[in-house]
């Protein structure tokens, strides 16, 4: 699945290097970027980073009528610490521009798409986004150094996405300010939130953990946080509501 991931961002990642050499790439985002990581430890334990999401290569097309803007705001009213913004095309739908529609909202913004290459993360820092996603496994660990190390000078909080143990002993070397541990098996795109549990016993002092995927009902969210989490990455369960908001306000209800 990754690897046809990688294989889509092919042409886009030649596009910015190109770009890039010839000094073409846009400037770096002049606006207010809220931050991400101040809004994470704000909210607390069981902070919700709600997606805009409008496919899914596991369910197909969500709810695409639906606007980043109206969710956007609909995801703040509803007490969203932060959005997951969905910018890859191919497979998910997204697009880079939803991050400039989804600003009116105030809330910061993590691109969620595959960053590969540090043309990328340039390309991200031209955006409102106020952090991007890394997945471990994707990369090697001096890309990811490397892409770290321009996420701090971007002043842009980076995301590491982990699935299991092999991937955590890459990146904690590294000393990652956030790690996300993505419940899914990549192999049968199914979630088992003991995946969260099992890794949660590796958070450091001073790291903000993330469990991602699988996670739909206010007991889930309780779950993770007992296990340790400061916030969940909620986008499937919510999008495929008719009213996104009021799914995040119930999500989130009982679950305190």
């Amino acid at each position: 699945m990754l690897e046809k991931f990688r294989e889509a961002k092919a042409s886009d990642i030649a596009r910015l290097i190109e770009q890039e050499d010839q000094g073409l790439m846009p400037p770096p985002f002049e606006g207010e970027r809220p931050d991400f990581i101040r809004a994470l430890w704000e909210a607390g334990p069981g902070a919700v980073i709600a997606e805009y999401k409008r496919a899914s290569p596991s369910r197909g097309e969500i709810n695409v009528n639906l606007t980043p803007e109206a969710v956007a705001q609909a995801y703040k009213d509803a007490g969203a610490a932060a959005l997951s913004v969905l910018t890859e095309e191919a497979h998910f739908k997204g697009s880079l521009g939803y991050l400039e529609r989804m600003r009116s909202a105030g809330l910061p913004m993590l691109r969620k798409d595959f960053i590969l290459h540090p043309v990328q993360v340039i390309e991200t820092a031209a955006t409102p986004a106020s952090a991007f996603l890394l997945i471990a496994r994707m990369s090697t660990q001096e890309e990811l150094r490397e892409m770290l190390g321009l996420a701090m000078a971007f002043e842009l909080a980076a995301v590491v996405e982990v699935f299991d143990e092999a991937d955590l002993e890459k990146v904690l070397p590294l000393d990652p300010e956030i790690i996300q541990v993505n419940n899914r098996d990549l192999d049968t795109l199914t979630t088992d939130l003991a995946v969260a549990e099992r890794l949660a016993k590796h958070k450091e002092d001073g790291q903000i953990w993330i469990a991602a995927s699988g996670i739909e009902t206010p007991a889930d969210v309780a779950r993770m946080v007992d296990a340790g989490y400061d916030a969940v990455l909620v986008g499937t369960s919510l999008m495929r509501e008719a009213d996104p908001g009021a799914a995040l306000k119930k999500l989130t209800a009982q679950a305190g």
